[in-house]
């Protein structure tokens, strides 16, 4: 991994640390580091750790470069992924199952990964039976990326709950979500994006100690901005991360373009 934190910026918002890196690289590698560490301190601690990882376009970078660093405790790591179309095969190019097999679970070799099938005849007991294992495993770390309507996991604004009482839940996907889905190329149109998931809920990601959040590229800087701006509410759910405790959002140049003066050195 190339070092570039010496061009790294460092900001504060509400309870949240911002870095800034220059590229969608420099950035995925900086919330590698910061993650590899956090798993070798866990595993230290821990005889294992659970780990909830996201997926999508502003992971490509954090997962190559984390499944390259050598030798972390990947033996001790329970991984689970925090969302999943409804009614969609494993081997569906979209499929967040095959996302991870390519991208993490077929590099590492972890003590356990679980996945969410989304292929499931029943997806209500899919999503109870997820959330009670996603408990038992107690996760320390989380991926997490803002989606370009604010969501985290698939909670977008007309589902998203900051106190909901379940864990995982079917929602149906809003037509910003889905048109993001088409743009980054996993579908060929919006039609064929499904309209329904499974997906972890805000206070099951919240009760994670170690929150680390991508989010790169140009078509991000409006949400991060509002993310940043806005009053916490679930128009914009990805407000609520000014509120964890130990958040750190990892920006590049471009979705970090339209963050003057709203950014505070720390």
């Amino acid at each position: 991994m190339t070092d570039t934190s010496a061009q790294a910026k460092y900001y504060h918002v509400g309870t949240m640390k911002v870095e800034v890196h220059p590229s969608s690289q420099a950035a995925g590698a900086a919330a590698a580091r910061a993650a590899g560490k956090a798993l070798i301190e866990l595993a230290q601690a821990h005889d294992s750790v659970g780990v909830i990882f996201a997926t999508g376009a502003s992971q490509f970078e954090t997962l190559n470069e984390l499944t390259r660093i050598p030798q972390l405790p990947w033996g001790q790591v329970r991984g689970f992924h925090m969302d999943e179309y409804v009614g969609i095969a494993a081997d569906h190019p979209a499929s967040f199952r095959r996302y991870l097999r390519e991208r993490l679970s077929g590099k590492v070799s972890m003590k356990e990964f679980f996945e969410i099938d989304g292929s499931a005849t029943d997806p209500e007991k899919t999503s109870r039976d997820y959330a009670s294992k996603l408990r038992s495993a107690s996760p320390q770390l989380c991926f997490l990326g803002i989606g370009e309507n604010g969501h985290l996991a698939f909670n977008d604004p007309p589902v998203a709950d900051f106190t909901d009482p379940l864990d995982a839940k079917i929602v149906q996907l809003d037509a910003v979500c889905r048109q993001q889905q088409m743009a980054e190329g996993w579908f060929d149109s919006v039609d064929q994006v499904p309209e329904r998931a499974i997906t972890l809920t805000i206070p099951a990601l919240f009760r994670v100690p170690m929150l680390i959040v991508s989010v790169p590229g140009k078509r991000k800087a409006r949400i991060v901005r509002r993310a940043f701006e806005e009053p916490i509410s679930t128009r914009c759910p990805a407000t609520i991360l000014r509120t964890h405790p130990n958040t750190t959002i990892y920006l590049d140049s471009e979705s970090a373009k339209e963050l003057d003066g709203v950014l505070l050195s720390r």
